[in-house]
């Protein structure tokens, strides 16, 4: 697959919840491969027990391993990722997912990513959910 990012220009802030790195890009271009489209994926473990009860970082963690499971799945690793969707209860913890978020994603295959602030999910406890779109292999 041939893949084109177009990193930020510079940072989104220069202090704040919105400064330092963030795990992005203002867009992404691929040629060929397979799309492969992920659910959106809450902080439930193996149990099906939600992880991470009132932590951001922990449930984002969560989320991300599940994503990975998926992509495991299909032949795929967090690379191949080109954009993802990102529903929050609370933007403020915007840091506490991009710390996140910079752990799992490589700083040259950043996807391109909205994130959202929302009322509720389907479990009362839940802080995130992310959905995401990879493209994998040509």
């Amino acid at each position: 697959m041939a893949k084109t990012v177009f990193p930020l220009a510079k940072p989104l802030a220069n202090r704040g919840k919105f400064s330092g790195p963030v795990a992005f890009s203002n867009g992404v271009m691929t040629v060929g491969g397979k799309l492969l489209f992920i659910s959106g994926q809450l902080a439930f473990d193996e149990d099906m027990q939600l992880a991470g009860k009132g932590d951001m970082g922990a449930q984002t963690r969560q989320v991300l391993r599940n994503i990975r499971k998926v992509l495991d799945a299909a032949g795929g690793t967090p690379k191949d990722i080109v954009r993802v969707t990102v529903y929050v209860r609370d933007i403020s913890r915007f840091r506490e997912i991009h710390d996140a978020r910079l752990e799992f994603f490589d700083a040259e295959h950043l996807p391109a990513s909205t994130m959202v602030e929302i009322s509720k999910f389907v479990h009362e406890d839940a802080l995130i959910e992310i959905d995401a779109v990879a493209v994998i292999g040509a």
